[in-house]
């Protein structure tokens, strides 16, 4: 405990001076902290623990989530709902369809592991993509399409990744009524569940005005709602959210009117804990990413180049599709929207956490680690380091603030 205690202090010490200095070499944060992490590990720095489902999903996830659910209006939302529902769904599927038609045929893989890792990375991550649209800058619509997407889609990869472990482990046909019902269970339970949450600690703190009792009904909101989730096998990421918004748009944002319930002082302090608490949490992700690309061999390989490619061409079949379907309507795109929405589509912890809870003796389960490693790396160190060039190359940069 005293070692594990030691080093989440060392590690919080490290994300501050690469902070520092990436801020300095004005250098995307969190490709110095991949870097960084890379670094401590190849130098046989250890830290006590590691990268693991259970670490994700239980310590990362909410804070994260919950931080950019608070802040997402849902007047905005609702302006745009159908494209980001139909990326959120159709997009996945698309997305998932392609890796999976790429390895099956390109590598020659069966379809249950492609499919496996096919929902893995059919999803943007919430964590990967909020971090980069806050270091390029990015604002108004596109911010809001980007974001909304990452937080909604990985309710939908989720189901589709359990889908597939039920079929791997012969306990679920992939049958219409089956998926009907399991997303039933994950999708609507998941945000069924956030509600319930989120609307019982806005209950309770309509009975208090002090500060510290506010802020602490929104941790327990955030962190009670995945977890209430997760134990009914719903989505514990759509309950965060659900929690998230409820509480940003019926207590915490409302500053007057009959949705008032949090005091002037606890909604300022509410933000700037949940503001510090996504600080750390990214910190923490981003350099233990780093640290356990080290660990990954044989990343510099032709099948690991082609599921790189499978993986952009999934995000390509997920993008413009559904944007050319909404080309005549309100909810239009521009191309150079379209182009940055795909480079944007980073895959992140969430894709490592779901490939870390692959039984250990399924078959394919040494190449779909190393994929999912693999692409998240490309997506950090290439995509998250270039995103400010592609922003300011297709000229958005200007209209990001409208």
């Amino acid at each position: 405990m005293e070692s594990i205690l030691a080093g989440t202090i060392a590690l919080l010490a490290i994300a501050m001076i690469v902070a520092i200095i990436a801020r300095r070499l004005k250098l995307p944060y969190t490709v110095g902290l991949v870097l960084t992490g890379l670094a401590l590990a190849l130098a046989r720095v250890s830290f006590g623990f590691e990268l693991t489902h259970d670490f994700i999903f239980d310590l990362i996830l909410p804070p994260l989530l919950f931080e950019a659910a608070l802040n997402l209006p849902w007047p905005a939302l609702r302006r745009d709902l159908p494209p980001v529902l139909a990326m959120s769904f159709v997009g996945v599927a698309l997305c998932v369809a392609v890796v999976a038609l790429g390895l099956v045929f390109g590598l020659g893989w069966p379809w249950l592991p492609a499919l496996a890792f096919g929902s893995l990375v059919g999803a943007t991550d919430p964590i990967a993509v909020i971090a980069l649209l806050r270091e390029t800058g990015v604002k108004g619509r596109l911010a809001m399409l980007i974001e909304s997407e990452s937080l909604i889609n990985d309710g939908s990869a989720a189901l589709m990744f359990g889908l597939v472990l039920a079929a791997i482990d012969g306990a679920a046909a992939l049958t219409p009524v089956g998926v009907l019902m399991q997303f039933l269970i994950v999708a609507v339970g998941g945000v069924v569940c956030g509600l319930i949450v989120g609307g019982a600690a806005i209950a309770l703190a309509g009975r208090t005005s002090d500060h510290l009792v506010e802020t602490a009904l929104t941790a327990v909101a955030a962190w009670g709602s995945f977890l209430l989730a997760e134990h009914f096998g719903a989505s514990g990421v759509l309950a965060t959210v659900a929690a998230g918004m409820t509480m940003g748009n019926l207590g915490v944002l409302a500053s007057r009117g009959p949705n008032l319930k949090f005091t002037p002082r606890g909604r300022a302090f509410a933000f700037n804990f949940w503001e510090f608490a996504a600080f750390v949490a990214n910190s923490y992700t981003f350099l233990m990413i780093g640290v356990a690309l080290a660990d990954v061999r044989s990343l510099f390989s032709f099948g690991f180049a082609f599921m790189v490619l499978l993986a952009l061409a999934g995000r390509a079949a997920a993008v413009y599709p559904l944007s050319l379907a909404f080309r005549n309507t309100r909810w239009r795109l521009e191309l150079a929207e379209q182009h940055f929405l795909w480079w944007a589509g980073l895959r992140g912890a969430l894709a490592l956490a779901l490939a870390l809870s692959l039984p250990p003796g399924m078959a394919y389960r040494g190449e779909i680690l190393v994929g999912a490693f693999g692409v998240v790396a490309f997506s950090t160190l290439v995509q998250g380091l270039t995103a400010g060039l592609v922003l300011r190359a297709l000229g958005l940069d200007r209209k990001s603030e409208h």
